[in-house]
């Protein structure tokens, strides 16, 4: 590697992640962890985490990902498949889906499960992908839901690929101390300030809680995906019990009520109310001072009230509790290798 840092592997359900060759470049806190199969020349950002717990996930040669983004799959449900030559920026999540050869993911889009990208498309920043979409590739995409926007010819590829690896970065954030608490944290989250949790709570890979002079809450059973990122600026952040925040999240200042779920990507600004009962859609944004009413699945930028919950989303937001606990539980039994002690087919 060109750079040796404290970055982690480690295996689930005793299988370690596979790598053709050693990555180029692994910045500080990158994770890397279970049914994952690596090609050669991969560079990962500082905080990137490509995580194959509940299913398989399979990236091709010279694959790139930036600082603080996700690869993840769904649990028993559909695995990730990466082909050769792929960017994603920064804080950018992969979720459970097919990305084609010479794509590029722009920072902080997200792909959700069971979509299809066609070899050569662009995805603008801040794209959202919804789920089991299929998108063709040489097209430029971007919004939410992400609708193509010109065609891309070859050498406008070439530079949108030369552009996003240019702006991945190198810096490691800083990993705080962790203090003692009594649920699963990951290795390469990092705490700072009062951070007070309930039993079965999961902190997970490249989290970033910082509760400067106020406090973090979460409550029992909940948890905390990826690359999330709590931060206080003006108050507390108080989250319920049994609530999921999805991957790669930004929270503020804000109140999560118990049995809701924060999806991939949100944003929640500060002095939000999310009642309980809530399903925010990946992507979604708040306004300051928004109150997301109980009952309802909010999305959009702004969030507005889209749909009414029904059982069946009742249903899938209880079954993400235990199988988080699942891997917490896998994963905090497990030593983590830092991730120069890679295992090379």
């Amino acid at each position: 590697m060109s750079e040796l840092s404290t970055a982690f592997v480690a295996p689930y359900g005793g299988r370690f992640p596979t790598f053709r060759s050693a990555p180029t470049f692994v910045g500080h806190g990158a994770a890397v962890l279970g049914r994952a199969t690596i090609g050669k020349g991969a560079w990962l950002g500082a905080g990137s985490v490509i995580r194959a717990d509940g299913h398989d996930i399979d990236i091709g040669d010279d694959f790139h990902l930036g600082v603080g983004a996700t690869v993840h799959i769904a649990h028993d449900i559909y695995p990730t498949r990466i082909g050769n030559n792929v960017t994603a920026g920064e804080g950018a999540v992969i979720h459970a889906c097919t990305v084609g050869d010479d794509c590029v993911i722009g920072a902080g889009t997200v792909v959700l499960d069971a979509t299809v990208i066609g070899p050569g498309a662009v995805l603008a920043a801040g794209s959202v992908v919804f789920p089991r979409s299929t998108l063709e590739g040489g097209w430029l995409y971007s919004g939410s839901p992400a609708k193509p926007v010109a065609r891309v010819t070859p050498t406008e590829l070439a530079s949108w690929q030369r552009k996003a690896r240019t702006g991945l970065g190198a810096s490691a954030p800083s990993l705080a101390p962790k203090p003692g608490l009594t649920c699963f944290v990951a290795p390469s989250a990092s705490i700072s300030g009062t951070v007070i949790v309930g039993d079965e709570v999961g902190i997970w890979y490249g989290c970033r809680l910082d509760a400067g002079t106020h406090a973090i809450h979460v409550g029992s059973g909940s948890n905390i995906q990826d690359n999330s990122v709590l931060c206080c600026e003006g108050g507390d952040i108080v989250i319920g019990e049994d609530v999921t925040i999805g991957h790669n999240v930004t929270l503020s200042d804000c109140r999560v009520a118990p049995r809701s779920l924060v999806g991939i990507g949100a944003r929640i600004a500060p002095g939000t109310e999310v009642e309980s009962d809530v399903l925010v859609a990946a992507g979604a944004e708040t306004e300051p001072g928004q109150r997301l009413g109980a009952g309802k699945i909010w999305g959009g930028r702004p969030a507005r009230a889209i749909a009414e919950m029904t059982e069946t989303r009742r249903e899938m937001m209880a079954a993400t509790l235990p199988t988080y606990r699942t891997y917490a539980a896998a994963f905090r039994a497990t030593p983590h290798d830092e991730l120069s002690q890679i295992k090379e087919e």
